[in-house]
């Protein structure tokens, strides 16, 4: 209870104090925020991840192959910051073209196929391959409820 009592005198007493003293400076001490930097060894790493991935496609495999030859971290991280994708999406457009070139598939599978392909955005056609083409085949084949005469 004092101290409800003496807060309201505190704070009428605070601003005088702070008006004689002197601004000061403040100095912040320079902070050194380190980022984490992959060495040729993490590189390799992850490079031999991705070829040990089944669905690495030809030119990720070759690229691949040809970086862990050179043995040179900066193309390493040059590769896995935007050519693998780069790579990616080219190997992600012969596999949507296998697609099509097969006749028997469903005419909402090709149109997915041609859409993901009229996008060419690597995201569009990753999307296609890992889940589009598995809900057009579920929808395609899903039963049709219509009602009947029974």
């Amino acid at each position: 209870m004092a101290a409800g009592i003496l807060a309201p005198a505190l704070l009428v007493a605070a601003p005088s104090f702070f008006a004689t003293a002197a601004p000061t400076a403040v100095t912040v001490p320079a902070m050194s925020l380190s980022v984490y930097e992959p060495d040729a060894e993490d590189l390799r790493v992850a490079i031999v991840r991705i070829l040990a991935d089944p669905d690495s496609g030809r030119r990720v495999t070759r690229e691949a192959d040809a970086l862990l030859d050179a043995n040179d971290p900066e193309a390493m991280r040059a590769w896995l910051e935007t050519g693998y994708r780069i790579a990616q999406a080219e190997d992600d457009r012969v596999a949507i073209a296998r697609i099509l070139a097969d006749p028997s598939i469903s005419p909402a599978l090709r149109a997915a196929a041609n859409a993901a392909l009229d996008d060419n955005t690597p995201q569009a056609l990753g999307h296609f391959l890992e889940a589009g083409r598995c809900q057009v085949r579920l929808i395609g084949t899903a039963p049709h409820h219509s009602a009947s005469p029974g």
